[in-house]
């Protein structure tokens, strides 16, 4: 018996041994794993009682001992989250997107007062947001979408003033905005409070969230009242989607909520005015009239004149006026007739130049003391430098739209930069295109702009963005392309700011997609109708297709810019003649219509600070910094200590210091490169042979192409 008692205290205090290893936030973490139920990939296996502390964890990352974040997305996780999750005194991120977490948001979690991001996103929690959540101070991030919480926001949410991204869309969200939320929530930048069941109007104050960016999406709730004129004052490029709630009353006519095409209005039944079709009746108030996404308040009505006052009454003629209108049609016909049919008989023939005057017709040679003037059908038929015109002009035979129709498409802010605005448009007939607006004013170089557009035009290529058409006007040029629907090869890269959700791109894709651009830039430097150099490569602008092939898009458009007048940013201000994107050669002419690369970024060549006139290396050393990107998925710009270097410098000391392959590796690609790291080290290469230092010892695109063409064609 004595024995047997011995037995017992030795092993429990064996046990409250291994305990007490653990220090507390180990233990904290462990009723988070004992709240799981279903752990099908075994994610929390390491998760052991035995360990000092739990930094070695699975999804779990420490700062000085403490557990810093927590991140275990796409799990299959099955349970709820405990209360003592908020005892994480230095708790900044928690991350469990899409598994099957239920229960409602325990008050206890936002205890952690210094939480910076909670994503929830893609469970199955239910109940209402704790008013707890206003002891978040620091919370700049809030994604509880596609869950099941009903309820109100509570009123404390505005004490979370640093919150920029929040979204809380598809849930059975009830109630009103709190109040002052526009005014408290200034530091905003996403807000997305679709499908829910929220009610009430929407809040004056919410034009002041002045830092919002991209979609602000109301749709889909039961929000009532009139459209705040308000909302006007949010960024330009902001688009506003208050589609399919219970608005009434005019389109406000102001700031962002002008050229806005009625997608982002209907399902509305109680909205009128432009861009809705219904017109607002004089209970509603009278509403300007339609304002067209791209084109000038001057451009010519697409309707003939209905015969109306502005008080809408007819003004109808009197009989004598009438009479007397006839009568001088008739009289004019007749004058036109005999002055043409005179013309006619003493048309003589025209000399082959041109006065002095630039005149589209000539003075022609004197017969019989009598001189004569006649038009060049050459020239009548061209338009002088100072005209202005107000058509659609195709570079594609085959365009399957007219003006009209883009004046009457849906039209979507994409994003904005010093060279215009670029929309998405989508035609009634469901073809979507993409605009560029070269802005407004400026030098009216009809001829020179025409000229550049139409050798554009000619480029087809499958990885060269498609321009389809163009229009010009005095006061409008827009440039037309087939639109690319996946983004832009940065966000794909690296995603998007305040977006949680990001899968980086495997290796197979990314070479892929690389040797998509390679053959893209070698179909300009050497296969193009004229030897072309881009001049501003970059991932900003190369988009990405339905299946992830790359369209280099931006080429030739700050050339284009600064003939239609637009003051691009990046135009270089070392110009040194009138036509300062050609390159004259014994063998060849090379011509640049893409913009010089600015002395600040981080893709242009060494010699692009002293070289006037771009060169095809210039591509070329772009080039070899973007794949350099893709295969470390950092950033041009590498935080090395308190310091930058950019990644050719940083690279360049990794392989001086004899750092290993997987310290260079994008972290995602180091678990995949057993299989690929033939490839990886063949492409890294190919990569720094492109940013040599001298132009002279890079390779052309055409070689870079080949070279990774011959690597195995297992990633097709």
């Amino acid at each position: 018996m004595i024995l047997a008692l011995v037995w017992l205290f030795l092993l429990l205090c064996n046990s409250a041994v291994l305990v007490c290893s653990l220090n507390e936030e180990g233990v904290a973490l462990l009723s988070l794993k004992q709240s799981v139920g279903d752990d099908p990939e075994r994610s929390l296996d390491n998760w052991n009682s035995s360990d000092n502390d739990p930094c070695s964890w699975n999804g779990i990352q420490c700062n000085e001992g403490k557990v810093f974040s927590i991140s275990i997305p796409k799990k299959k996780l099955v349970g709820f989250l405990p209360s003592a999750l908020g005892s994480l005194t230095a708790l900044r991120h928690v991350n469990l997107r899409n598994n099957k977490f239920y229960g409602s948001l325990p008050a206890g979690l936002f205890d952690a007062q210094g939480l910076q991001s909670l994503v929830l996103v893609g469970n199955a929690i239910s109940g209402s947001i704790p008013p707890d959540v206003g002891k978040l101070s620091y919370l700049q991030t809030l994604d509880l979408s596609y869950n099941f919480l009903n309820g109100s926001l509570p009123s404390s949410l505005i004490q979370c003033k640093r919150l920029k991204y929040l979204d809380l869309s598809k849930n059975n969200l009830t109630g009103s905005l709190p109040s002052g939320f526009g005014t408290a929530l200034i530091s905003l930048q996403k807000l997305d409070l679709s499908s829910n069941k929220m009610n009430g109007s929407i809040p004056s104050d919410m034009g002041n969230l002045s830092s919002l960016q991209g979609t602000v999406d109301l749709s889909h709730n039961l929000f009532s009242g009139s459209i705040p004129p308000s909302l006007g004052n949010l960024p330009e490029k902001v688009y506003i989607d208050l589609s399919y709630n219970n608005l009434s009353g005019p389109i406000p006519q102001s700031g962002a909520l002008v050229n806005r095409g009625p997608t982002a209005f209907i399902g509305n039944p109680g909205l009128c005015g432009p861009p809705l079709k219904d017109p607002c009746s004089d209970a509603a108030g009278v509403v300007a009239p339609p304002s067209y996404p791209f084109i000038p308040t001057n451009y010519p009505s697409l309707t003939p004149d209905d015969g109306s006052d502005k008080s809408g009454k007819s003004r109808g003629l009197s009989k004598s006026a009438v009479i007397a209108i006839v009568a001088s049609n008739i009289v004019g016909i007749c004058f036109i007739g005999v002055l043409f049919t005179y013309c006619y008989r003493k048309v003589c023939d025209c000399s082959k130049g041109k006065d002095d005057s630039g005149s589209n017709f000539e003075k022609g040679s004197k017969v019989g003391r009598k001189e004569c003037f006649c038009f060049r059908k050459d020239e009548s038929e061209t338009l002088s430098e100072t005209v202005e015109q107000h058509d659609l002009v195709p570079l594609d035979m085959q365009l399957g739209f007219d003006l009209d129709e883009l004046l009457k498409a849906s039209a979507f802010v994409l994003g904005k930069s010093g060279i215009g605005i670029v929309y998405k448009v989508v035609l009634e007939n469901g073809l979507t295109l993409a605009v560029r607006r070269l802005g407004e004013g400026g030098s009216q170089r009809f001829k020179e702009f025409q000229t550049e557009v139409e050798a554009i035009g000619k480029l087809r290529h499958p990885n060269i963005a498609t321009l389809r058409a163009y229009y010009w006007s005095v006061d409008e040029k827009l440039l037309i392309y087939d639109f690319v629907p996946n983004g832009n090869l940065a966000s794909a890269i690296h995603g998007k700011a305040g977006m949680p959700s990001f899968t980086p791109l495997r290796w197979s894709v990314r070479l892929r997609i690389m040797r998509g651009i390679a053959k893209g830039l070698a179909y300009l430097h050497e296969f193009s109708p004229k030897k072309y150099v881009h001049g501003d490569l970059k991932p900003n602008n190369i988009l990405l297709g339905q299946n992830l092939e790359p369209h280099i898009a931006d080429f030739g458009l700050g050339r284009l810019a600064n003939i239609a007048g637009a003051s691009p940013t990046l135009q270089s201000n070392r110009i040194a003649s009138e036509k300062p994107w050609q390159q004259q050669s014994a063998a060849s002419e090379v011509i640049t219509v893409g913009p010089t690369i600015s002395s600040g970024s981080c893709y242009q060549a060494p010699e692009a600070l002293k070289i006037v006139k771009p060169s095809q290396k210039w591509d070329v050393y772009s080039y070899g910094v973007i794949l350099l990107e893709m295969i470390t998925g950092r950033s041009p710009m590498v935080q090395v200590g308190t310091s930058e270097m950019d990644l050719v410098r940083w690279i360049q000391l990794c392989i001086e210091e004899k750092k290993p392959l997987s310290d260079v590796l994008d972290p995602f690609l180091a678990g995949e490169s057993g299989s690929w790291e033939e490839e990886i080290v063949a492409a890294l290469k190919i990569a720094l042979a492109c940013v040599q230092t001298s132009p002279d010892r890079r390779p052309s695109m055409r070689y870079v192409s080949d070279a990774l063409d011959k690597l195995t064609t297992s990633t097709d």
